[in-house]
């Protein structure tokens, strides 16, 4: 799928939940809205979402989806689009899984997805080191 992307680091000895809150950190400080779902033995997901009136009307339900499995020294991130699920915070990860956390979307939420991921990843190299 256009902007799904996968990133597996190993030997870095990264707490995952440090990880988590970073890219929070990030992504809010660059205006998105941002829900987590909490850890379990499947990861973390992380959805974010810009607002605004033209992204309201076309795409409200879309986001930026990030995934986050392993342990401190053998993890993958995976960043794609996806469905905007409510309640992200209360749902369990299991239940993303089966869901709609990553699906394909239009060329202009792609190219917009593209660069977004691109930045955040790099960031995410970074913070691991």
């Amino acid at each position: 799928m256009l902007g799904d992307k996968q990133e597996h680091f190993a030997g870095k000895g990264t707490e995952i939940s440090a990880l988590v809150t970073h890219v929070e950190e990030y992504l809010k400080n660059n205006g998105f809205t941002v829900q987590t779902s909490p850890p379990s033995d499947e990861g973390t997901a992380i959805q974010a979402k810009k607002g605004g009136f033209l992204r309201e009307v076309v795409a409200a339900d879309r986001a930026l989806s990030i995934t986050i499995k392993g342990s401190p020294n053998d993890f993958t991130v995976r960043f794609g689009i996806g469905k905007w699920l409510e309640h992200l915070g209360v749902a369990a990860i299991e239940t993303l899984l089966l869901s709609e956390l990553f699906l394909v979307v239009d060329v202009a939420d792609s190219l917009w997805s593209l660069e977004v991921e691109d930045k955040l990843i790099a960031n995410v190299k970074a913070f691991v080191g």
